[in-house]
């Protein structure tokens, strides 16, 4: 498959999946402002992990129609991509970390295995765009992140349609 049929086809895919965060918002028992912290969360993670592949696969997209030769593009790809990853983590820490006690966490249905391992893939493909930038530049370390954001915006969104409604449990009450 050529780069520009993975890019095109991924950006599908995340177009699709931000759809099904908003087929998810709409079947809920409740409006968004009534959901649990951890399902918030997890809306914001899969909208989050479909919107950067799309916004990456654009981007190279772009870069694919200049007169680039392909190593700078990629590295060019690498280098938006490592920007993009460390800027999502940080608020994904920021959230987690205003949200969340560790016990808080696991209470609401957070699964923290989950969220680690999420983690640990993340900062595995932000390592390796450093290393496509420096050393590789080829396209597959740039279409790992797409594929990485992918995977872990579908599991967001099997945990959210498979979450219980605890929300009732959740909620503080009125002031």
């Amino acid at each position: 498959m050529q780069p520009s049929e993975a890019l095109s086809t991924s950006a599908q895919v995340a177009v699709t999946l931000a759809g099904f965060a908003g087929v998810v918002v709409a079947f809920r028992n409740r409006s968004v402002h009534e959901w649990s912290k951890i399902d918030k969360f997890r809306l914001q993670i899969l909208l989050a992990n479909s919107g950067a592949p799309f916004v990456l696969s654009i981007f190279a997209m772009v870069l694919l129609s200049t007169n680039l030769d392909a190593p700078t593009t990629w590295r060019l790809s690498s280098v938006f991509s490592f920007v993009l990853i460390v800027w999502i983590a940080r608020s994904y820490g920021a959230t987690y970390r205003r949200f969340f006690s560790q016990k808080e966490f696991k209470a609401s249905g957070g699964r923290s295995a989950i969220f680690f391992t999420g983690s640990l893939a993340a900062i595995a493909v932000t390592v390796l765009q450093i290393y496509n930038v420096i050393t590789l530049q080829t396209f597959w370390p740039f279409f790992a992140v797409i594929a990485t954001f992918l995977v872990l915006a579908m599991l967001q969104f099997i945990l959210l349609v498979s979450a219980h409604d605890d929300a009732k449990s959740q909620q503080a009450p009125p002031n």
